[in-house]
């Protein structure tokens, strides 16, 4: 990337974002609301919270609860999904379970995972599990699947026994796809986290936002914890695209400016 495009890809994004909050700004000032915030108001909401020690405390404890569901669904569903992807007779087997099941919102387990765990961490954790789990299954099936059998005709030739043709070929081949599908998850698993904690636990992000409507009307928070929720989504976006751009995996990928 020249220096030019790496300068328009800092200041682009910038002066966007900037011509979105004067726009906010003056959408307040014109309508005269006084229940809607300017962004000066959230501002200081977001001061207010950090001031309490509530920002640092409930931010965590969102990304706390989309790190254990999420790493428990890669840990389940990247081998698991290799695997079917890579034996068609246990596909068929379990793809009638798996298309059962992958409709169904995450968000209408909520009941279901406070019977079992009641308001605790551990009901989100279920829900963010979940709702991570069927991207990454179906993306890891997908891309064993799809390993030309030319490379496994390959692993074969060289005497490569099954585990070590499946961790060597299929997996390193799969991985492009497999990559995709863990930037969906971690998407999903976000949305869901805050949808959770508006219901199954008392604190976190999501927490934050019904909390602050019920107690007093403060649509300032409500909105300082909408603007976290967007940037933190935002950075952990990123954060995937970098992964996958390391030398190692990015010979699967086109640059994109998605």
């Amino acid at each position: 990337m020249t220096p030019r495009r790496r300068l328009e890809a800092i200041l682009l994004p910038l002066a966007a974002a900037a011509a979105f909050v004067a726009l906010w700004g003056l959408a307040v000032r014109w309508t005269g609301t006084t229940v809607f915030p300017s962004p000066a108001a959230v501002a200081r909401g977001i001061g207010e919270l950090a001031r309490k020690g509530l920002l640092f405390r409930y931010v965590r404890d969102s990304l706390l609860r989309v790190g254990a569901g999420y790493g428990a669904a890669l840990v389940l569903g990247i081998p698991l999904g290799v695997f079917l992807g890579w034996n068609p007779a246990a596909a068929r087997a379990a793809n009638p379970v798996i298309q059962f099941l992958r409709p169904i919102s995450p968000l209408a387990w909520i009941p279901v995972a406070i019977v079992l765990f009641g308001v605790k961490d551990m009901a989100a954790i279920f829900l963010i599990f979940l709702a991570s789990l069927f991207p990454i299954l179906v993306s890891a099936m997908n891309g064993a699947r799809g390993v030309p059998a030319m490379y496994r005709q390959a692993g074969r030739n060289f005497g490569l026994a099954r585990g070590i043709l499946l961790a060597r070929v299929v997996f390193p081949a799969a991985l492009p796809e497999i990559l995709t599908g863990l930037r969906i998850a971690l998407g999903v698993a976000w949305i869901v986290v805050v949808a959770a904690e508006m219901i199954a636990v008392n604190s976190g992000l999501g927490y934050l936002v019904i909390d602050s409507r019920n107690a007093g009307k403060r649509y300032d928070l409500v909105v300082a914890a909408m603007v976290l929720i967007g940037v933190i989504g935002l950075l952990l976006n990123l954060l995937v695209q970098r992964v996958s751009r390391l030398r190692a995996l990015r010979w699967g990928f086109r640059e994109t400016s998605a």
